[in-house]
């Protein structure tokens, strides 16, 4: 017994010296009764689950593993070298077993599911070059323990896709001469990259996409020094400020990649210094400027994409040279100009998108000859004339010319369309003419809009021989006839709207047939006859608006089962009866039903029609010959005629009574009417209608809810007295009253405008308030929708709860914390880029008008919304009584010009007021105050404090910290942006650009004033 004992320890003893010290030489190893590499690997194997038994051949009694599956060895020593595991649906950690495994040269684990983090014993490998530990679920830090690797053998490192969290060492690669690619994508990363990254100087791929990396780029100044750098993607970060010096000196730069960051300033002029590049994207971020004209020079470039920027001057005529490029993106800036004519130089060209600019004239026809175009995009332009028949022979996917002001026909498409075409969108033109009938053969079509033209046509039967058409909008033009019966006959289609045309008829019954509908809109049309009970069968049915036609009979009881439907407008038809009594029906509002006088509901104050048979109705006296025999002939007897005159009697007091309680009915309702108008007018006058629809002629409908999220729009009022009762007055301005309204659980906001004859025709309303819906940006308040008649105008629009700056800044409780200086800060530049947006995103931009903090909302992290922006734009005219008040409400903020001058309203304007912000940001004081024998202007106090040395006795003394390197800068922003000329206050690009590089830490930092 004692012996086995023995034996067993010695044998612990053993598998603990062999698995927990340092490996051995190789003289050592050929006396182990265990190889190593067999040993870590087992031990490897026992850490994962392997639900498809891939590793099934990893067999510990095996002397070697040189033949198991997915492992390579050395012939020379039979020692493992490469382990490759990817994509086997393994789970679990990377267990301690492959520190064993000392000549390993190649790791690669990649997608998978491992979890965990980085196990930091993967640099006692001194053999390994290349470690790819990409799409898996690895969480927690980098471990600083790889500097290691990357100071060793290590030339490739992939931790891609995983959930990698935290800033970068910045000892991480402190020597890292060997390392060619590095790719950390598609994690959380942050803060600032290593300054030991220019170290790195093999790099010929560096990826850090989709992080959180943020401030300038850290290898700014040494860039230069990455010579051999081919790929550099630096997209969907944080990153700020202008692009690194040099960049563009990078002669074996490839592919550069700086989508979806905050860069800014203009395009450096050497761009196109880097000979040998074939890809620049430079979307989504902040630059401004002209585009250089040395890209011109870039001969081997395929990609080009500078969308979603703050570009303007002339779109570039030298651009049909670049006759290599397969990708021309440049939409969403403020191009004006034509459209170059030499396009069809481009023959490589199958990706081209100009959209929401400021282009005008015509589309050229040259651009038929970019015969390898897949995709052109130039909607939101100014482009007029016709379209080239030529662009219906290429083989497009996807053509979108909407909202420009093409005329004439549709062009009829060839065979090599027909095969290719998924989405056709000439909307927002003035097209004329009809539809050709050819579009029936695009048999890849998925979307189909021609809407807002004035197309004059029959709906063609060829519409139903669409196999995959998903949307068909035809809003808003002149089509005439009736709905063809297979025009669902592909079963595809998931949005019909026809609304706003002169369509006739009945809705046919083998409208059940689209059975995958959940949009259908007919309204504003003259269809006639029932609601087929066939709808029944669209059981993903969400929205159904037949709204403002002429249909009859009562409303079908199936509809009632339709589970999924969400919101129905039938009104105004001549409809009767009940109305169904499951799904969404009993709960629809009053203005879904009204303009029916025969529908059966308690919202209704009409009469009631039920459609059931007359009842039959004997009269007795058309048998008393027969039956009595007392009077012969055809003379009726007095008994009888006196019977008669009786009846028409009681016919008429029974008339007349009802004429006079009709009356009185009307009377009282219009008292009531009256009376709750009183209470909250502008939320009763708002539930009057809450479906957004069109009129017969084409203009925003009178009297509506416009909801600009119509999915949602007619569901989110189940109880309008409920939302009456709970409105609530905010806050008010010269422009209007604020309130907020709870709707299903969400708070918005409603702005009642002024009234004073001052607003536009509803046409133009509806037009600036579009405009200003688009104005998305994450320092603006989103629009939802907004209501429109004569006497009441409102706005509806997010809500946050966390109220104003004004009330964070100047009435604060004692109890209420003061606000630090970062959120300062980040108010500032937050408030500048939304200001950006409006400026520089828009033309002619949109000018807010009255920046104050009561019009900052902040959200929970304090970052600032704008409110009110664009006001201006609603207004076309200004008395005198208006102008007066502006000023007195916002005493301070206004620009100096704005006083002398007849009201000329421009950006600099906004920048005036913004300075003023930033003042009473920095020093918690008002912009005017009033002492008993003087009044102090609080720029002209900050200015003279500055001139006098004396700046940072402005600043809020509830600030006990705040770095004065910040606040100095800041300060004297302010005072630029409150010049008294208006030529002198930068503009709000500008602007967000210094406080850029405001933030960046010191050693960075330029000298800015």
């Amino acid at each position: 017994m004692a012996s086995l004992s023995l034996h067993l320890v010695l044998l612990f003893s053993i598998f603990f010296i062999t698995f927990f010290t340092p490996s051995a030489s190789e003289n050592q190893l050929a006396e182990m009764p265990l190889n190593d590499d067999v040993l870590g690997l087992v031990v490897f194997k026992s850490g994962l689950q392997d639900p498809f038994s891939h590793l099934t051949s990893w067999n510990e009694d095996d002397n070697s593993p040189c033949s198991w599956s997915f492992v390579q060895c050395n012939p020379l020593n039979n020692r493992v070298t490469h382990l490759t595991l990817d994509s086997l649906n393994l789970s679990g950690k990377i267990g301690r077993g492959l520190e064993k495994l000392q000549h390993l040269q190649l790791l690669s684990l990649s997608d998978n599911n491992l979890t965990g983090s980085i196990p930091p014993y993967l640099s006692l490998l001194p053999s390994l070059q290349s470690l790819n530990l990409s799409l898996n679920s690895l969480s927690d830090r980098i471990p600083l323990s790889l500097s290691n690797l990357t100071s060793s053998n290590l030339n490739f490192l992939d931790l891609s896709d995983n959930s990698l969290s935290g800033p970068l060492d910045d000892l991480l690669f402190g020597n890292c001469l060997s390392l060619r690619s590095l790719l950390l994508s598609g994690n959380s990363l942050e803060g600032p990259l290593p300054s030991t990254l220019l170290h790195c100087v093999s790099l010929n791929t560096l990826n850090l996409s989709n992080n959180h990396f943020s401030g300038a780029p850290v290898f700014e100044n040494g860039i230069w020094a990455l010579t051999k750098l081919r790929t550099l993607d630096l997209s969907l970060n944080s990153f700020s400020g202008p692009v690194p010096k040099g960049i563009f000196r990078l002669h074996n730069l490839k592919d550069l990649r700086l989508y979806g960051n905050h860069f800014s300033g203009e395009i450096p002029s050497d761009v196109g210094f880097c000979p040998h590049l074939k890809r620049l994207d430079c979307g989504s971020n902040l630059f401004d400027g002209s585009v250089p004209e040395s890209i011109r020079r870039l001969n081997s470039l395929t990609f080009l994409d500078f969308s979603n920027n703050l570009l303007s001057g002339e779109f570039p005529q030298w651009i049909g040279e670049s006759i290599s490029l397969e990708h021309l993106d440049f939409s969403s800036n403020g191009l004006t100009g034509n459209f170059p004519m030499p396009m069809g130089e481009l023959k490589a060209l199958q990706y081209l998108s100009l959209a929401d600019n400021r282009l005008s004239g015509s589309i050229p026809d040259s651009l038929v000859y970019c015969s390898e175009l897949n995709v052109i995009r130039l909607r939101g332009n100014g482009f007029n004339g016709s379209i080239p028949e030529g662009l219906f022979d290429l083989g497009l996917e996807e053509m979108d010319l909407s909202w420009n002001q093409l005329g004439g026909t549709i062009p009829p498409g060839s065979s090599k369309l027909f095969e290719s075409l998924r989405v056709l969108d000439l909307s927002r033109n003035m097209l004329t003419g009809d539809i050709p009938a050819e579009m029936g053969l695009l048999s890849n079509l998925r979307y189909l809009n021609f809407s807002w033209n004035n197309l004059h046509s029959q709906l063609s039967p060829e519409l139903g021989y669409f196999q995959n058409l998903t949307v068909l909008d035809l809003r808003n033009n002149k089509l005439y006839g009736s709905i063809p019966e297979d025009l669902c006959d592909s079963g595809s289609l998931g949005v019909l709207q026809l609304d706003a045309n002169l369509l006739a008829g009945p809705i046919p019954d083998a409208i059940g047939n689209c059975s995958s509908l959940y949009l259908l809109s007919l309204s504003h049309n003259n269809l006639s006859g029932s609601i087929p009970k066939t709808i029944s069968k669209m059981r993903d049915l969400k929205i159904l608006n037949l709204e403002y036609n002429e249909l009859s009979g009562e409303i079908p009881q199936e509809l009632g089962e339709l589970e999924n439907l969400l919101a129905v407008n039938i009104s105004y038809n001549q409809l009767i009866g009940r109305i169904p009594a499951g799904g969404i029906f009993p709960n629809l509002d009053q203005s879904a039903l009204q303009g029916n006088l025969g529908i059966c509901s308690p919202k209704l104050k009409g009469p009631c029609t039920m459609n059931v048979p007359k009842p039959l109705v004997l009269d007795p006296n058309a048998y008393g010959n027969q039956m009595n025999g007392h009077n012969p002939g055809n003379e009726p007897s007095n008994a009888a005629r006196f019977r008669h005159h009786r009846f028409l009697s009681v016919s008429a007091i029974v008339a007349i009574s009802a004429a006079g309680l009709i009356a009185m009915g009307v009377m009282v309702i219009s008292v009531l009417n009256i009376s709750t108008r009183r209470r909250l007018s502008f939320v009763d006058s708002a539930l009057e209608s809450m479906c957004s629809s069109s009129s017969r002629s084409g203009t925003p409908s009178v009297g509506k809810l416009i909801m600009f999220d119509s999915g949602s729009s007619q569901s989110w009022i189940n109880n309008p007295e409920l939302l009456l009762n709970k409105a609530a007055e905010i806050g008010g301005g010269v422009f209007g009253t604020v309130y907020k309204a709870p709707l299903e659980g969400r708070m918005v906001g409603i702005k009642k405008l002024v009234t004073s004859n001052l607003l536009q025709h509803p046409e133009e309303f509806d037009r600036e308030v579009r405009v200003l819906e688009k104005a998305r940006h994450p320092n603006l308040m989103t629009l939802l929708g907004y209501y429109w008649t004569p006497q009441l105008q409102l706005l509806v629009s997010d809500y946050e709860p966390n109220g104003s700056l004004q009330a964070k800044l100047h009435e604060r409780s004692p109890s209420s914390p003061p606000l630090s200086w970062s959120n300062r800060f980040k108010i500032i530049l937050g408030t500048a880029k939304g200001l950006a947006h409006l400026h520089h995103s828009f033309r002619p931009p949109i000018i807010h008008y009255n920046i104050k903090p009561s019009n900052i909302l902040l959200d929970e992290n304090c970052n600032p919304k704008i409110s009110d922006f664009g006001l201006a734009r609603l207004l076309t005219k200004l008395d005198k009584h208006v102008i007066n008040n502006r000023f007195q409400s916002a005493l301070g903020y206004m620009a100096p010009e704005l006083a002398c001058q007849s009201l000329r309203v421009n950006e600099k304007c906004d920048v005036y007021g913004f300075g003023v912000l930033i003042l009473e940001l920095v020093s918690g004081r008002r912009p005017v105050e009033y002492g008993e024998d003087n009044v102090v202007i609080l720029s002209d106090h900050a200015r003279v404090l500055l001139e006098q040395g004396n700046a940072l006795d402005c600043v809020d003394p509830s600030m006990n910290e705040y770095p004065e390197e910040e606040v100095l800068p800041v300060l004297k922003l302010a005072l630029v942006c409150t010049s008294q000329i208006p030529s002198s206050r930068p503009s709000m690009a500008e602007v967000v650009r210094i406080l850029q590089v405001i933030k960046t830490p010191v050693p960075r930092r330029m000298e800015i004033f």
